[in-house]
């Protein structure tokens, strides 16, 4: 989204195919000083048709469940740059795929005006951020160190401190904690990309790992508990000058 200056309100647009929920957004957004809204739509495909025309866009509000077109697969076809985009979804099952799409919230029906809140202020705050804005939110300003992902067919709360690294499989990561692993269907680059949190670092081709468990460097093995993990070389130079600056 275009860097705006403090004073700008946002630009919001409304989608989805549920009035009685796009009222509530609509009253939420009225709320807000921050927020101008300039549409309200009940589909994706007419959301779409207007952003392709040009219309000026700085945050999305988006159901995930519509017909023609899924609030996803908007999010794919968003002409660039991109406006923000906070998903408003009755399911938490959508919770991985939103990760991967580097939404800025996802807020689960029904939604209080305390939750809409907190998700917009996230918004303001990296639009305000000095450029170069990095690609991830601040680690303070996340909701603490716990994500959910998706493991098998259900969601589990995993606390990142507790991560230890987590290593590529094919399609898959497998994020390793001192008593658990757990595989979650997400490729490592798109992983890298997208992880909100600053110490975890890729030091390998199939590895990341988080910066604060490292116990101690031998000859381009990190020690992390009793596992050992290699420094790869087209890596070290970066993951040395990263771990100087923490």
């Amino acid at each position: 989204m275009p860097l705006r200056s403090a004073q700008a309100r946002l630009r919001c647009l409304i989608i989805d195919d549920n009035e009685i929920n796009r009222l509530t957004l609509e009253h939420f957004v009225e709320m807000t000083e921050a927020l101008e809204l300039v549409a309200s739509l009940p589909d994706a495909v007419q959301a779409l048709n207007l952003l392709q025309n040009g219309t000026a866009i700085d945050l999305l509000f988006l159901d995930i469940e519509m017909p023609r077109l899924s609030g996803l697969d908007l999010v794919r076809a968003l002409p660039q740059p991109p406006p923000q985009v906070i998903l408003v979804t009755t399911h938490t099952d959508f919770a991985v795929a939103a990760f991967e799409l580097a939404v800025a919230d996802y807020l689960v029906k029904p939604v209080d005006y305390a939750r809409f809140s907190k998700a917009v202020t996230r918004v303001l705050t990296a639009a305000a951020a000095p450029e170069p804005t990095p690609p991830a939110a601040p680690e303070s300003e996340l909701e603490g160190s716990e994500l959910f992902v998706k493991v098998n067919n259900k969601l589990v709360k995993l606390d990142f401190n507790d991560v230890l690294y987590i290593e590529a499989m094919s399609t898959y990561s497998v994020f390793v904690t001192p008593r658990h692993k757990h595989i979650v269907y997400i490729t490592l680059k798109a992983l890298e990309e997208r992880l909100p949190f600053a110490h975890f670092v890729r030091v390998h081709r199939s590895f990341i790992v988080n910066t604060k468990r490292i116990e101690a460097v031998e000859d381009n093995q990190l020690l992390l508990g009793e596992h050992e993990i290699p420094v790869g070389k087209s890596y070290q130079d970066g993951f040395f000058q990263k771990l100087r600056s923490l």
